[in-house]
């Protein structure tokens, strides 16, 4: 075990002493219009449900009906309300997913990553994050799991777990209809229905359309900016075969064709001089070639087996796909100065065997998870200013990379009652990774008798000529880790948890698919770059995390507040930065390509402290809220031999964040119903965040304060709900990804990308 700083160290008895005076919770609601005490919360999150205030995890839980209510329309929006978690739509897409819990992810999409966040959907792992912006409907609860996770399921991941669980089919016929108006001219619709067929037999499904014009114009074309157009569809079977016995068979289909998003330029266009557009969701882009299309679907089986009292197996075995098609104009100008139309496709197997254990004393799970997915991209960096200047119109270096992925592994995590008061639990996780990659690197240009031709390839359409090949890679690598946890439960009364668990997680390694390997350096200097050089250039290792985490639960005030705390401390060694680097390929001082650049820049220690809380003040208010404290050091820092540990910044985590959220009710009649009107103010802080861990002045975005407000009516017999949710009241103007090529192409290339303005949305339910 490596040791952990004593300033992190010191941590843990603050954090016990504030456990006396503090709280910590996920959501929850009054049982009934005449009881204060609070629902009691149960999870899955190992695998059979537990209260959620006995489980050594750090859990944040959101049930459906919770998260209808106050309008959420898509799982970004738990972020707000998750400690020490960002959720954000990646830049350039609509729906591709960054994810970082405790200042682990990953914010490229590129093809062979893995992600530091595992989302799961109905116990599926989703390997890339392509078509992960998951709209939330038809969604029984979402857990997020926060610290490394793998002893207990799926796949092994080093920051946490999203857990997005859909609403099992009931037993009676069941039709839910929801319609929402907005601005921007939203347009949402949402049917779900079941039934059974047999007293064992139950089918269902959903289907979701998702519309809005652009929050800004393309000014160049004179389309949509920031639009919405997704379809989705999702079909279930279930079939109790035998008491003992019970299979569900489950597909979803989502189609998102919104338009393309483009940065917001945050400089002066250099050769151009363009100025620096008023509306942040404005653009002049105008790479339309091709339209943007995103397509998932999915299909996994689910078979379960009670064999006794004691013992239930489950195999859980899913097929899954997505391709993405999208133009990305890093210049933002209707010039070529930087184009990139690329094209993702996916493709996933995964196989996963539980058998979970129950007794009195002992409870537990083991296991065995398979996956076998291929990731696969091709895009074209269109330099055709650049390549004006050269004397190559069209100049384009256009790259291959195809990324296999074939991994194993055991797990099993067993908790055990010492006694009423003390729980000791067990786990660990040994995984086989085997990573193959072939990465072709590609000069294009313009023929001679069409100078004009705008530098594509014929992978997007265009006519330009192969040129020269500056790179063919081919590389194959394998890793293998053994991943223990063990945790150490007091439950001082019923009413009282406490937790010490030592976890450790780690990120598969791989190589860069953009990566040009005749950038590698002579390592040794013996004037040729060799074979193995070349190896060790494109490829990067495993990233580890060894954590430890002190935690208190409790339920108080005759079960009308919960509260938790959590201090945690991570040794995070190996740490991967994947990025990109432009090359002088000719050595005339001008960068005429970029290259992948994936290295495993250094160590950093972590620690933090999470607190949440639901508090039941009366029969008509409650709060709730969530509040997180990170700090990060980079021990080391080195990037191609250059050292920032005193600059780098841990990122896409801000220091502070905070979220603090009321809901006041009354008996209201309306429509000639009974019903219960509701008023829910919250506020959101973050505070400053950098988007790369070399901060960035332009690019890196400042605290900022988000307003949200619902109004809704409920009727007494569960049928209608008619909400009106205003979303960033204040208008805020806020940065959540962007873009940082300063240096290639001839504009100066930084980009932001933001979230949503102030919007009103009006939503009618009905259900029965």
């Amino acid at each position: 075990m490596k040791c952990l700083s004593s300033r992190a160290l010191a941590l843990f008895p603050f954090a016990a002493a504030l456990a006396s005076v503090s709280t910590m919770a996920p959501r929850a609601e009054a049982q009934d219009a005449g009881s204060r005490a609070l629902d009691e919360i149960t999870v899955t999150a190992r695998r059979r449900e537990e209260r959620l205030q006995d489980v050594p995890i750090s859990v944040s839980l959101f049930g459906g009906e919770e998260l209808d209510r106050v309008g959420t329309v898509d799982i970004v929006e738990v972020a707000k309300k998750s400690p020490n978690v960002t959720l954000e739509v990646s830049r350039g897409t609509n729906s591709t997913l960054s994810a970082f819990i405790r200042g682990a992810g990953q914010q490229d999409p590129v093809a062979g990553y893995e992600s530091g966040v595992g989302l799961y959907l109905d116990d599926v792992y989703f390997n890339r994050p392509h078509a992960a912006v998951l709209e939330l409907y038809d969604v029984e609860r979402i857990e997020v799991l926060r610290g490394p996770q793998g002893t207990l399921y799926g796949r092994n991941t080093i920051g946490g777990a999203i857990r997005y669980i859909t609403r099992a089919l009931a037993d009676e016929p069941y039709l839910k209809v929801r319609g929402s108006v907005g601005s921007y001219n939203q347009l949402d619709g949402v049917v779900i229905a079941s039934t059974p067929l047999t007293d064992s037999f139950r089918i269902g499904g959903a289907v979701a359309r998702y519309s809005r014009d652009g929050y800004g114009d393309n000014l160049t074309l004179g389309t949509e900016h920031y639009d919405k157009d997704v379809l989705g569809f999702r079909g279930t079977v279930e079939w109790d075969a035998t008491e003992a016995l019970f299979f569900r068979l489950a597909g979803d289909v989502t189609e998102d064709q919104s338009s393309p998003k483009f940065g917001h330029r945050l400089q002066v266009g250099g050769a151009s001089g363009a100025p620096i557009l008023a509306d942040v969701f404005d653009t002049r882009g105008a790479l339309n070639l091709p339209d943007q299309d995103v397509d998932s679907q999915g299909v996994s089986l689910l078979a379960q087996w009670a064999a006794n009292d004691a013992w239930t197996f489950k195999a859980i075995v899913a097929d899954r796909s997505d391709s993405t098609l999208s133009p990305i104009d890093f210049d933002s100008l209707p010039v070529a100065d930087l184009d990139v139309p690329v094209n993702y496709d996916n493709e996933q197997f995964s196989a996963e065997l539980q058998a979970i254990y129950s007794s009195d004393r002992l409870n537990g799970v083991m296991g065995y998870y398979y996956l076998d997915a291929n990731a696969f991209n091709v895009f074209d960096v269109v330099l055709d200013q650049l390549g004006g200047l050269l004397g190559l119109p069209g100049f384009n270096a256009n790259t291959f990379g195809d990324v296999d992925t074939d991994t194993w592994s055991v797990f099993a995590d067993f908790a055990y009652d010492l006694n009423d008061a003390w729980n000791i639990s067990l786990g660990g996780r040994y995984t086989k990774d085997e990573r193959s990659a072939r990465v072709l690197r590609r000069t294009f240009v313009c023929p001679a008798a069409d100078a004009g031709c705008g530098g594509f390839s014929p992978t997007f359409g265009g006519n330009a000529e192969l040129f020269a090949v500056t790179s063919d890679f081919m590389g194959r690598d394998e890793w293998s880790e053994f991943t223990p946890r063990v945790s150490v439960n007091y439950a001082m009364s019923d009413s009282h948890n406490f937790y010490l668990t030592y976890s450790e997680g780690f990120k598969g390694g791989g190589f860069d698919p953009r990566g040009q390997s005749t950038a590698a350096t002579d390592i040794d200097g013996n004037g040729t770059v060799s074979e193995e050089e070349i190896f060790e250039f494109m490829n990067f290792r495993p990233e580890s995390v060894e954590s430890f985490e002190l935690g208190w639960k409790s339920t108080t005030l005759d079960g009308r507040l919960y509260s938790a705390i959590a201090a945690f401390v991570m040794d995070y060694t190996d740490y991967q930065v994947p990025g990109s680097l432009g090359i002088d390929t000719d050595g005339d001082g001008l960068q005429d390509t970029f290259a992948g650049s994936t290295s495993n820049a250094g160590s950093a220690d972590i620690f933090g402290l999470e607190f949440e809380g639901s508090f039941r003040a009366n029969d008509y208010v409650s709060l709730s809220w969530a509040l997180g404290f990170f700090d990060g050091d980079f021990k080391d820092f080195f990037v191609n031999d250059a050292d920032f540990t005193n600059v780098a910044v841990i990122q896409n985590t801000p220091e502070r964040s905070a979220d603090l959220s009321a809901t006041f009710e009354w008996p209201v009649a309306m429509f000639g119903n009974g019903g219960t009107f509701f008023v829910i103010p919250s506020i959101n802080y973050q505070s400053e965040v950098s988007q790369f861990e070399i901060p960035s002045p332009l690019l890196d975005q400042g605290s900022y304060t988000l307003f949200d407000l619902s109004l809704v009516w409920e009727d007494d017999d569960d049928h209608w709900r008619v909400g009106l949710h205003g979303k960033n009241l204040t208008d805020e103007e806020y940065i959540v990804a962007g873009y940082d090529f300063p240096g290639l192409g001839l504009e100066g290339n930084v980009t932001g990308f933001y979230g949503p303005p102030q919007t009103v949305t009006l939503t009618a339910e009905y259900s029965f």
